[in-house]
């Protein structure tokens, strides 16, 4: 069927990004030229020149916004592809406005007046959206603009699917029922409303124009008939995949030579991402380590005078790739204690901890040191934490995925971490969180991170 209230909300979007763009070409004049805030050095055009120009910079705003995809609405969108295709289509924008002046030899030229003109467009276009995006969610939670689904199948992705649904009430999704070739006695409590070949009537029957094609793993050859039966109709159709070992795991799609491509485990960090990241360590570890240079100088005679042996203690983990580093750390235990128990788990009330041992892994100060791993390039300041490989061997034979964590480096602080998953909790929601930050990662993920563990993560009653 054909989404006319997808129509009439583009043609909103259209509306009001040409009367922000109008607006912008105006504002520009006056700030650039009125306003005193820029010193004018040539004369000042007259404001006719302005406004004249206004149905050829209309234009040109038309032509470049619809090229880069400003208008491709679905009820998914999101808020970073809005940014991303408002600031594309408006630095086209500002480009061809300056091409087609100098091309006709406009008498109105100014660079300045340009600049500013893109820039206030960028701004109001993505307001004036969010804002509508905001009275859309606001009508849709109240049950205005609607769209009706149905999904496929009963099983666990079915249910959570129809979960999802309901909760997200500001997508406008309305689930009307389920369909499924073999009903069992587990799913009575679902409205199942018939079978795949039941979909075109059903579909007509309640005005559907979504649907979710729920199935588990071993029925995906199922999907096919379905998509057949849904040849009949001109409904929006979505693959809800069914991989739950890879919980975390993001997915992408590419084309290579006209066969899609599922991507089941990628992670962002590469290209420029690896640079901005060590970027960041660098800076951030050396700024650390000459702020807290008078307090690592404190622990260290603190040490000295409670226990006989190193300030440091050094300790080899897992990183990158799975390849091993020394970790260093302040000594928090007896010089000798690994040499009768061997590598064991930390335990709470440790006696084999120093006087000042127990305090200085309650707040974490024992993982200052780990600023020189960062500057060594063995570990980042957030990450997943570096486990020892005696303990790797076991977990990665009980817990699926663990491997994927050494995608990236070790870091000193983590996602787990500042949720409260580090030491004696659970390992598979600690893998979990990991696995969310290495797909999710961005440099604003890094620095909340960071400021949440300077508020949260430096004390912990699970750190033994």
């Amino acid at each position: 069927m054909i989404h006319k209230k997808s129509q009439l909300l583009c043609a909103w979007f259209l509306f009001a990004d040409l009367v922000m763009t109008a607006l912008a070409w105006i504002a520009a004049y006056h700030l650039r030229f009125d306003s005193g805030w820029f010193p004018v050095v040539k004369h000042t055009p007259d404001v006719s020149l302005c406004y004249n120009n206004i149905p050829l910079v209309v234009l040109v705003a038309l032509l470049a916004y619809q090229f880069t995809g400003q208008y491709m609405i679905n009820r998914f969108r999101r808020l970073r592809e809005d940014f991303a295709s408002v600031f594309m289509g408006t630095a086209l924008m500002g480009l061809l406005v300056v091409a087609v002046t100098f091309g006709l030899h406009s008498a109105y030229e100014s660079r300045g007046a340009i600049v500013l003109f893109v820039l206030l467009t960028m701004l109001l276009i993505l307001f004036f959206r969010r804002l509508s995006w905001v009275g859309v969610h606001w009508l849709r939670k109240r049950g205005y603009n609607q769209t009706q689904t149905l999904i496929v199948g009963t099983g666990r992705v079915a249910r959570k699917t129809a979960r999802s649904l309901r909760q997200t009430t500001w997508l406008g999704f309305k689930n009307v029922g389920f369909i499924e070739d073999e009903p069992s006695h587990w799913a009575s409590d679902l409205d199942i409303l018939g079978s795949v070949a039941d979909l075109p009537k059903l579909v007509e029957k309640y005005q559907v124009s979504h649907v979710f094609i729920c199935l588990p793993m071993g029925r995906y050859d199922e999907a096919r008939r379905v998509f057949d039966v849904l040849s009949q109709t001109l409904v929006d159709v979505r693959l809800v995949a069914d991989v739950p070992a890879l919980a975390g795991v993001t997915f992408t799609t590419t084309h290579f030579d006209g066969m899609p491509m599922i991507g089941l485990r990628e992670s962002p960090h590469f290209g420029l991402n690896i640079v901005v990241k060590r970027v960041m360590d660098v800076v951030l570890s050396l700024l650390a380590l000459i702020v807290l240079s008078p307090l690592l100088a404190l622990i260290g005679v603190l040490i000295k005078l409670t226990s006989p042996g190193p300030i440091f203690y050094s300790q080899e983990r897992c990183g990158l790739n799975g390849r091993t580093f020394k970790m260093l750390k302040f000594r928090s235990m007896r010089a000798d204690a690994e040499q009768k128990s061997g590598a064991v788990w930390a335990v709470k009330d440790d006696p084999r901890k120093t006087k000042i041992g127990d305090f200085l892994r309650k707040t974490s100060l024992d993982e200052l040191p780990q600023f020189i791993n960062v500057l060594l390039g063995d570990m980042s300041i957030v990450g997943p934490r570096p486990e020892r490989p005696i303990f790797i061997n076991k977990f990665t034979k009980t817990i699926p995925n663990y491997h994927a964590r050494h995608a990236v480096k070790a870091g000193i602080t983590g996602w787990a971490q500042v949720n409260g998953w580090r030491g004696n909790t659970s390992l598979r929601k600690r893998i979990q969180f990991d696995l969310y930050y290495i797909t999710h990662w961005t440099p604003w993920l890094d620095i909340r991170i960071l400021w949440l563990t300077i508020w949260h993560g430096f004390v912990n009653r699970n750190a033994y």
